[in-house]
């Protein structure tokens, strides 16, 4: 979110500019061969069904999905940001004087496959990209002394995300032989348990090689999966003792599960601070801003009663890492903080939950380490207890450890009890994939998250769930995006579609309010879609949220006007 009136964070080069360079800079050489031993595929896991095993890749901008693929049950998405273009890289052991074709199928934004080490001339393959699979292929001829070579593929900068499957590498055996396949991982270790509450326990475990999920039993049973490295089981007995073990897993089988351990739940949870409204199935969320940017400026009892959850925007840093702070802005032009108290009692005696805020454009709090979630769940509850709010929106856009940030929320909904409203505001690029560090936090607190509103602008052009592109500020782009997020693992009820309340509230990827309707009911009912038609409906579909109160004020609330009652109506 903005503290600022505008702001583009995404820098996008101009197409032409870059197919030009990269015009300029790639010269493709096909290259006879001196050698004619029958091929054989040399290349290790080009399916990555086993994960990134035997792969090199850029952490951050790559991940292995499960959709769009291929061939299999994985792919690989990398998507480009800043100077990281989403590099995957592979030794392969090669002979010497052989010809190798290198070949993979790509799709999405500009995608390159290419080889370096051959001891010849280095190859390289390249498309500006593609709605559908379409293959590339290159030759090369090795070098005399030649026994490896690095194989890869990458995007280009401030280009989409391309997807990658089924890459091989077909030619003479250099003493690595062929790929084998995906095997079974190896078992978990350092299992631990953290913030065990009556009813749940936080569970963690080291990562494993070529797994591509996990299993979580209790007393020897199977009770969830998980894709990361961590779990959160609920449905637990109070003042009872539990034995958790986990297993790895991928397309080649399960591991043996890990050694147990022993974990006793406590006796109950605390009542959250003045009470809390229960969040509608169907809601409608909009940020509140302490600060006055050219919005109008608003108290809290001025926000209209459309709204259901009212994230107080925003928290702020101590010096101390993870801690959290609030400081009510003189700009709002409330008399005293004991009026804003009152402000926040009254909306929740309404039946308005009123949450804070931590990030935005300029928050730059950093949860990396068990001491540092200490101290934003413990801050965080501080805050809760001394103002009244429910609960804590997570808009964090300069980065979350995944790990750390749900510990810290998993302690903090503990301290808070029954009624703890999380929300969470990611950019579009942030929830891509379901290896992104945003999305694996929104998978790791799916037992106490209450909706994730992904920002649908300030984005540029995105992949959406069927691999095509989608640019901003149109129907499909919501739906093809809110998409991944629906079969990624969230509940319908923990999906809502966050933009701009007016033109004004964002630097680009503004729609109408009727727009927004129209999303909602595309993926809810299957009427009123674009060109991207949904593979099923999510009648449970959370709302909409709007950047901001105040922006949707100084449009005389035309936003909350249309689109609130249409959320409030869904089925």
């Amino acid at each position: 979110m903005e503290r600022t009136r505008h702001r583009s964070w995404l820098r996008r080069a101009a197409g032409g500019a870059v197919a030009a360079l990269a015009a300029g800079a790639l010269g493709l050489a096909g290259l006879a061969g001196t050698a004619h031993a029958a091929g054989i595929d040399v290349a290790k896991n080009g399916g990555f069904e086993s994960g990134l095993a035997d792969w090199s890749c850029a952490a951050g901008t790559t991940a292995v999905v499960s959709s769009p693929v291929h061939g299999g049950s994985a792919a690989l998405r990398g998507t480009p940001a800043g100077q990281d273009f989403a590099q995957c890289a592979q030794s392969v052991a090669v002979a010497p004087n052989s010809s190798y074709t290198l070949s993979a199928w790509v799709q999405g934004g500009y995608a390159y496959l290419g080889a370096t080490g051959t001891g010849t001339s280095d190859p390289q393959s390249w498309t500006p990209g593609s709605s559908g699979w379409t293959q590339l292929k290159t030759t090369f001829t090795t070098g005399p002394a030649t026994k490896s070579v690095s194989v890869y593929t990458h995007g280009w900068y401030g280009q989409s995300a391309y997807v990658v499957d089924d890459l091989a590498l077909v030619g003479p055996d250099g003493g690595g032989g062929s790929d084998p396949g995906p095997q079974a991982p190896g078992t978990p270790g350092g299992l631990s348990a953290s913030g065990a509450t009556a009813s749940s326990v936080n569970l963690s475990w080291g990562a494993v090689s070529g797994a591509t999920g996990y299993n979580v039993y209790r007393g020897g049973t199977k009770v969830q999966s998980a894709t990361g490295t961590s779990a959160t089981v609920t449905g637990l007995s109070a003042n009872t003792t539990y034995q958790f073990q986990v297993s790895a897993t991928n397309s080649a089988g399960e591991s043996a599960k890990s050694a147990a351990v022993s974990v006793t739940t406590t006796s109950g949870g605390s009542t959250p601070p003045g009470g809390s409204p229960a969040v509608p199935k169907h809601a409608l969320t909009g940020y509140w801003q302490d600060f006055d940017n050219g919005a109008a400026v608003q108290k809290l009892r001025d926000v209209p009663s459309q709204y259901d959850i009212i994230a107080v925007s925003f928290a702020d840093a101590t010096s101390t890492p993870g801690q959290l702070s609030f400081t009510l802005d003189p700009a709002v032009g409330y008399s005293s903080v004991d009026a804003f108290k009152a402000d926040i009692a009254a909306k929740k005696a309404a039946g308005t939950s009123v949450i804070l805020s931590v990030g935005g454009q300029n928050g730059t709090v950093s949860v990396n380490s068990a001491a540092s979630a200490a101290e934003f769940a413990n801050s965080a509850y501080a805050l809760m207890q001394q103002y009244g709010f429910n609960g804590i929106d997570i808009d964090l856009e300069n980065g979350v450890n995944s790990t750390y940030m749900a510990q810290a929320l998993h302690q903090l909904a503990a301290k808070a009890g029954s009624g703890f409203v999380l929300t969470m505001a990611p950019q579009t690029l942030d929830m891509q994939s379901t290896g992104t560090e945003y999305f694996k936090l929104a998978l790791a607190v799916k037992d106490i998250l209450t909706v994730v509103n992904t920002q649908y602008y300030n984005s540029g052009s995105m992949l959406g769930c069927d691999g095509k592109v989608y640019s901003q500020g149109s129907v499909d782009f919501i739906t093809a995006l809110a998409c991944i997020q629906l079969q990624g693992g969230l509940a319908p009820s923990q999906v809502g579609i966050g933009v701009p309340a007016s033109t004004s509230g964002a630097g680009s990827g503004y729609v109408p309010p009727s727009v927004v309707d129209n999303a909602l009911d595309c993926l809810a009912k299957g009427t009123n879609c674009g060109s991207f038609k949904p593979p099923t409906t999510w009648p449970g579909l959370r709302g909409a949220m709007a950047w901001s109160t105040n922006w949707d004020a100084s449009a005389g609330n035309a936003w909350s006007n249309t689109v609130g009652p249409h959320v409030h109506a869904l089925p």
